[in-house]
């Protein structure tokens, strides 16, 4: 296991905890986190279980949930929160992201930038 890479909430860990059950995973399914080309920011989150990390994927644990940040992924999701928000826009997990320099309006991709860059507030993912 390495550093953490993402920190989860809470209520993030919970929900994910939740939704692992109802999906019929158990406790050896972990949460991949990737960031792929796309959106129309630049880039989009993935979030999805998965039995086992893909190789060179960076691998910790919080909150009884295994984390999998994909390797060519890591720089732009260093540091980010992982949360849960639920309003009247849907629920769904929220990256606050200190990489993001900005994010589209639809919530769900972002385009990178420094940590200091201005409105790195997070956007949400829905899945």
């Amino acid at each position: 296991m390495t550093e953490r890479i993402v920190e989860l909430t809470p209520l993030a860990v919970e929900k994910v905890l939740a939704a692992r059950a109802e999906e019929g995973h158990g406790s050896d399914h972990g949460l991949r986190l990737s960031v792929t080309k796309g959106g129309c920011s630049g880039y989009e989150y993935s979030v999805k279980f998965a039995a086992q990390p893909v190789e060179g994927d960076r691998v910790f644990e919080t909150g009884g949930i295994r984390v999998f940040v994909a390797a060519d992924s890591e720089e732009l999701l260093r540091g980010t929160v992982l949360d849960y928000v639920d309003g009247l826009s849907g629920a769904g997990l929220r990256f606050v992201n200190p990489n993001a320099a900005h994010e589209c309006g639809c919530g769900s991709s972002f385009a990178a930038g420094t940590a200091d860059a201005p409105g790195s507030s997070g956007s949400a993912a829905r899945g």
